[in-house]
């Protein structure tokens, strides 16, 4: 399937925002700490003895990153199996990135009360961040999906050959009637 110049484009912001997502798991699972508070002190003391689990969380959203955008000219059934992961993946990541970017949002606005104390920062961190940076990848792989689409092989077929001295709708419309 020959990919559309804007789903290449749309592809590539997906791209470009699962990237940075992994870029941040990579970096927290080496040891960094810069902006590792925006993510909450509760997920950053449970991961704590485990950074490792990090380095595999980058990996797997650089796979979901890239794959979609590299399979765009792959043939047959590996391009539809990546499509449908795709699809399944895109309508996750705007769900989970839409539902906790407005909650999170709700919250900093004082117009939902957790049950107890919550961390300011991290709440920030998602609401401004890392949750529409997942609402952002989600929605451009979706506009990507539907702008890169193949038609129904029954919408593909040429129009059948006018014969020879048949009039078409296009030669009707160019001739004028003779006025009077």
């Amino acid at each position: 399937m020959a990919t559309t110049p804007a789903g290449r484009i749309w592809f590539g912001i997906a791209a470009l925002a699962g990237t940075l997502h992994a870029l941040a798991s990579l970096y927290w699972g080496l040891g960094g700490t810069w902006l590792l508070d925006t993510v909450g002190r509760d997920l950053v003391s449970t991961l704590r003895d485990s950074l490792w689990v990090l380095l595999l969380v980058g990996v797997v959203k650089l796979l979901a990153a890239w794959l979609p955008w590299s399979a765009q000219d792959w043939p047959g059934p590996s391009q539809r199996a990546v499509r449908g992961v795709s699809w399944a993946g895109s309508v996750v990541l705007v769900a989970w990135g839409g539902i906790n970017t407005v909650t999170a949002n709700l919250v900093l606005a004082g117009l939902i009360m957790p049950d107890s104390d919550y961390d300011r920062t991290g709440m920030i961190g998602h609401a401004w961040l890392w949750d529409p940076l997942f609402l952002l990848w989600g929605a451009a792989l979706i506009t990507a999906l539907l702008r890169s689409r193949t038609l129904p092989h029954r919408l593909h077929r040429r129009p059948r050959p006018t014969p020879p001295g048949e009039n078409t709708q296009s030669d009707m419309k160019r001739r004028r009637p003779h006025s009077r």
